[in-house]
């Protein structure tokens, strides 16, 4: 079956960098495009950046500039990498792809932004 696993997540201080990534399984993965959402505590889960399977990329305003996606289709493998974090930045990251109807959700990292 088709899993998406992220790891990556942890605490870092304001200012700093993490890399996130989501090892994709169960898909022929250089066929789908792969988004990254995050969801922070009482809001609602919001689209942070995408790629399609040409490896074009889009952002949300809130991140453009800091957080850059990258694919590896040989590792099966989206990252996620995020510079000059901030505490709004932290949040439940989640790796997600959809193609043909179907819609595929990894469990989350949790990132946390704070010193």
């Amino acid at each position: 079956q088709v899993q998406l696993v992220e790891s990556g997540g942890g605490l870092v201080q304001p200012g700093g960098s993490l890399r996130l990534s989501c090892a994709a399984s169960g898909i022929t993965f250089r066929l789908y495009p792969m988004n990254w959402y995050r969801q922070a505590p009482g809001k609602e889960r919001e689209l942070v950046a995408t790629i399609s399977i040409g490896s074009i990329t889009n952002y949300a305003d809130s991140v453009k500039g800091r957080f850059t996606i990258s694919r590896e289709n040989a590792a099966n493998t989206v990252y996620l990498q995020m510079n000059s974090l901030k505490p709004e930045d932290t949040a439940i990251y989640y790796c997600n792809t959809r193609r043909a109807g179907a819609d595929y959700w990894g469990k989350g990292t949790l990132v946390t932004v704070a010193s």
